[in-house]
Formats: structure tokens, C-alpha cells, sequence
């Protein structure tokens, strides 16, 4: 029995990139992991209190943004980002013994992975079928069926093929990038914030209000303003109806900054559906340079400034950033 009562979820089976990014959590060794088929199932475990965290892709360096990710978290019982972590990613080509590279009609994989490897499948086995998969680590553990595989080889993580003696690696670092690298979060239901550390990451999910001229440029604006860098901005359709869409944010800083927190207020004035999903270490350590009139110090100077003008004991008691003084 695992040491730990804490329980994560990620999305399985075992052997994938995405429990490789678990094993980097301080005690997930320790811990109770259950694999999960998709990322919806993994993220409705947490809602339900089946699963403590779970850990997901949210983005790849070579195709970006993970879009059933982006869309669970963004929809339904509001969710936070905990921490974040990093994984190389490299592939090999594995069937069953017996089978050779001439032989591969389809091929089986994570449609992440089987656009990292477009190059190099069109070079030697040009002619073979797609065959979505919902995993890396699914597709190769489904060749283990004998003969109900519907596909002759699949695309794997390298851990994958050496842990089964069922599998015969046909090729190795098939991919097309070979410094690709995935983005992986820690997913858990709403609470404490992690503590800000100087090098941190804000997520946020802002609806746009309306389509117009200048909406996007609005809610940039919010951000630009107050000296916040963006490392990410995608656009994902709500579903509700053709062009009504929603924007996926990575700003550099914490909620706890200053120019961070009042960029997100602006935000919400703007689209009052804004949703929080978190602020938290970045895993790369990278520390975000604050220019000086961005910084807390700077905030702090001028809201006491404006204060100060007002004049009014009262009124600089209830002044807040933002708000009108009193008649």
C-alpha cells in the first residue's frame, strides 16, 4: 500500500509522458495514481473529490496549446492550476515481433505525438494510416492484444518499449523536433493559492464580451498597460455558437503582485465571466524582470498619491483603485 493517503489521477495508462510530469511532484511517488482515459475524466475525478490533483498537457512546444485541456478547464466546477511542469519528448516506432517497417499499414498514437512525427512517418511509411489514439502509452499497450489491434504499430514514449517484452522498437528519435518539449499542469479544486516566489505564472480564461472592433485589443490593453508580459494568449470557441469565443492567458506574475492583480480587475470589468485559474511557479525558475514603475512599490506610491488628493479623511478610508470618491 502507498505510504501517502493523497490521491492523483493523470491520463493513462501507465508509462506515459503525463505520469512521467506526476513523478516530478514532491511524494506523487509515494501517492495513490490512478491512470485516466481522457483529460475530461481525469479533471471530473478532482470535481468529485475521487482525485486530490490531476495532472494533464496543457500545451507543446512544437504544436501548442492542448485543446481538450484548455476546453475542460475553462468549463463547469471551477478548477486551479497548482504547479506546472516540463518533460522532453521523444518517440520511438514499436509493433509486435515479427512485423517490419514495409509491413505498417496504420500506425496508433496521441494526435500530439503524430504530428511531431509528420516528417518523419512521411519519409518512411508514407503510405500508412492514422490511427487516433487516446494516449502514446494506449496505443502501444493495445498492440499487446493479439489480433483485435486494429493497427499494425504505434508511437510511444521510449519508457513504454522497454517495459514491454511484447514490443519491438522499429525505430527510435522518430520525431521531427528533437528539443520538443510538453507543458504539463497539476489540476486541484480551489484553495489556498501557492505562494508567490518571483518567478510565477497567472492563468486566466477571459470570454469576449462581444464581437467588435478593438474587444481583443481591450483586454490586451489591460495587461500591456500595468507592464505584464503574456507567454501565452490562444483563442478556443465557446460552443455556444459560430465566433463567440474565449481567450486562454499565461501572464508572467502572481496574483499577489500589484500590476497582476490589477490587470486581472480590469479584466473583469471588461468581461465580469472572467475565471481565475491560478497563479503558481514556473517550472523553468524563470524570474519575471519588473520594470520600476510596474512594481509594488510604484502601485503603492500612486494609490497613496490619489488618496492623498482626495483629501477627505473618510474618502481616503473607502478609496479603492478604480473607484469614484464620494460626493
Amino acid at each position: 500500500m502507498p505510504a501517502s493517503t493523497v490521491t492523483y489521477t493523470f491520463l493513462g495508462p501507465e508509462g506515459t509522458f503525463t505520469e512521467a510530469a506526476l513523478m516530478q511532484v514532491p511524494g506523487a511517488a509515494d501517492a495513490i495514481r490512478i491512470p485516466s482515459s481522457n483529460v475530461n475524466t481525469a479533471l471530473d475525478k478532482v470535481r468529485d473529490g475521487s482525485a486530490d490533483a490531476a495532472m494533464v498537457p496543457i500545451e507543446n512546444s512544437v504544436e501548442g496549446g492542448v485543446t481538450a485541456t484548455l476546453d475542460a478547464i475553462a468549463t463547469g466546477q471551477e478548477l486551479r492550476i497548482l504547479r506546472e511542469a516540463l518533460v522532453p519528448i521523444s518517440f520511438v516506432l514499436v509493433a509486435r515481433p515479427g512485423v517490419a517497417i514495409g509491413d505498417i499499414r496504420r500506425v496508433s498514437t496521441h494526435g500530439h505525438a503524430w504530428a511531431q512525427c509528420r516528417l518523419w512517418v512521411d519519409a518512411n511509411i508514407p503510405n500508412a494510416e492514422y490511427i487516433p489514439g487516446s494516449s502514446t502509452a494506449a496505443a502501444a499497450m493495445g498492440l499487446l492484444g493479439g489480433d483485435a489491434a486494429h493497427y499494425d504499430a504505434a508511437i510511444c514514449a521510449p519508457i513504454v518499449a522497454s517495459e514491454q517484452p511484447g514490443l519491438r522498437v522499429l525505430a527510435e528519435n522518430i520525431g521531427d523536433n528533437p528539443g520538443a518539449v510538453t507543458r504539463f499542469v497539476l489540476v486541484g479544486r480551489p484553495g489556498e493559492l501557492p505562494a508567490r516566489t518571483g518567478a510565477d505564472k497567472t492563468t486566466v480564461v477571459v470570454p469576449l464580451p462581444e464581437d467588435r472592433p478593438g474587444a481583443l485589443m481591450e483586454i490586451l490593453d489591460q495587461f500591456a498597460t500595468r507592464g505584464v508580459n503574456l507567454s501565452r494568449i490562444e483563442s478556443r470557441p465557446t460552443g455556444q455558437y459560430l465566433g463567440h469565443y474565449f481567450f486562454s492567458i499565461d501572464a508572467d506574475g502572481h496574483v499577489a503582485d500589484a500590476r497582476v492583480a490589477d490587470a486581472l480587475a480590469g479584466l473583469h470589468r471588461i468581461s465580469p465571466a472572467t475565471r481565475f485559474l491560478g497563479s503558481y511557479r514556473r517550472a523553468d525558475g524563470h524570474r519575471t524582470l519588473v520594470a520600476p514603475h510596474t512594481s509594488d512599490q510604484a502601485f503603492r506610491a500612486a494609490h497613496a498619491w490619489v488618496k492623498d488628493i482626495l483629501g477627505d479623511a473618510s474618502a481616503v478610508a473607502e478609496y479603492t483603485p478604480g473607484a469614484s470618491p464620494r460626493a
